[in-house]
């Protein structure tokens, strides 16, 4: 399972409106955040359609206008970013929430379980992370373990 751009654009934009909209109270503009996350800004200004519709964002017309958090970032879990833009947590290639299996039978493959679980961690996780964690860097290390790729491109666990 790999997490989208639109996912990952998403939560540095946030993070970015976070940062510099906190600092000055102004609405910040689509383009400052397009410079300084090297994003597209017509990629930005399609996902901030969608966070705004969701109520995660104001936006502000004219001139000096762009965009402010809805709600304070500490309010706002990265779960809520990520769902927000329509982006899929699920590690299995079955349907979410359906019944219906991957097999060609409609049967569930044998691994089914083990992604369903992996898919609820990853929503956990993202749920129990708000922008303002993020912001402060209180995420990092938060396992303990740290796995960095092998020479030979397995994962280890780094000390």
């Amino acid at each position: 399972m790999r997490l989208s751009t639109k996912g990952r654009y998403a939560v540095m934009a946030m993070v970015d409106l976070a940062n510099y909209g906190s600092e000055t109270g102004k609405p910040i503009s689509l383009a400052d955040v397009a410079e300084r996350q090297e994003i597209s800004l017509s990629y930005l200004e399609q996902l901030f359609g969608k966070l705004r519709r969701k109520g995660l964002v104001n936006s502000v017309r004219g001139p000096g206008g762009g965009y402010l958090l809805a709600r304070e970032s500490s309010e706002l879990r990265v779960s809520d970013i990520i769902m927000a833009v329509d982006e899929q947590l699920t590690a299995t290639r079955c349907k979410s929430g359906g019944a219906e299996g991957c097999l060609q039978d409609k049967s569930r493959c044998v691994t089914h379980d083990l992604w369903t679980e992996l898919t609820n961690q990853i929503y956990l996780y993202l749920n129990s992370v708000t922008l303002e964690d993020v912001c402060q860097r209180r995420i990092l290390g938060t396992s303990g373990i740290q796995v960095a790729p092998d020479t030979d491109g397995s994962a280890v666990a780094a000390e």
